[in-house]
């Protein structure tokens, strides 16, 4: 409000020393005590009320309307305050900078303990994604295995009888492995799950920092999935994702 302007600067100040993440709106709404150092007339509208008196009176017949009356009127007489002093400001600043620091200290107790409930959904999160991720570095162990009988079942269909060579498979099988290779994902994934838990385990304000391995996350999981040779593979990314996906949402609820 007017009159305030000098205390924004300290109110921002005291809000960034105690919060590092999030958009903070701050209202001031002050409320003075009713010192009235006199009143002001305002003519302008008592002429204007004289005015429809003198004008509506003689076709009404009601009496005429007394002074004490029309100066009750609201708007009539607007009560002045005194103008504050270099004294009420310099006492008013430290009060006000006081108030917002018990304020703005009990959001961050609020938020202490909102973050300790929320570690252990994001470390249960966390442990969800290294299941499916454990099952995806299973199946990618098995799968030239299951390519190559796969391969065969399906040269077995289209030519009958007629031998392929163990050779000609080999390679065939290496050809397929090498487009879907996925080992260099699944170890990235992997090193970034292990800095999540590092992050998580270490508090402080690391929601800014998991939000980008969360990012880093995603970003290997949809490779994953766009590579994955085997409908298996292609599975466990997509639970992967959608792990990542609800794991991302809740930290934006962290500083």
């Amino acid at each position: 409000p007017a009159g305030y302007e000098s205390f924004e600067p300290r109110a921002r100040a005291i809000v960034q020393e105690r919060l590092s993440r999030g958009h903070i709106a701050l209202t001031l709404q002050p409320t003075h005590e009713r010192r009235v150092a006199g009143v002001a007339l305002n003519r302008a509208l008592l002429d204007q009320v004289l005015a429809l008196v003198r004008d509506v009176g003689p076709s009404t017949g009601v009496a005429p309307a007394r002074l004490d009356g029309l100066l009750a009127l609201p708007g009539v007489l607007d009560p002045i305050a005194p103008a504050d002093t270099e004294a009420d400001r310099d006492a008013r600043e430290p009060a006000l900078c006081a108030s917002l620091i018990v304020a703005v200290e009990a959001l961050v107790a609020m938020r202490q303990r909102e973050g300790a409930a929320l570690g252990a959904t994001l470390a249960g999160q966390l442990d969800e994604i290294e299941r499916w991720l454990s099952a995806a570095e299973a199946e990618g162990a098995v799968l030239p295995a299951a390519l190559r009988a796969r391969m065969q079942e399906q040269l077995a269909l289209l030519l009958g009888a007629a031998p392929v060579s163990e050779e000609r498979l080999a390679q065939e099988v290496a050809l397929l492995l090498v487009r879907g290779d996925v080992r260099e994902e699944l170890d990235r994934l992997r090193l970034h799950l292990l800095q999540a838990r590092e992050l998580l385990a270490g508090g402080g304000a690391v929601g800014r920092k998991l939000d980008f391995l969360a990012q880093e996350l995603n970003r290997e999981a949809n490779t994953l999935c766009a590579k994955a040779p085997s409908a298996a593979l292609s599975r466990h990314g997509l639970e992967l994702k959608a792990v990542i996906d609800r794991f991302r949402e809740q930290i934006q609820n962290l500083e």
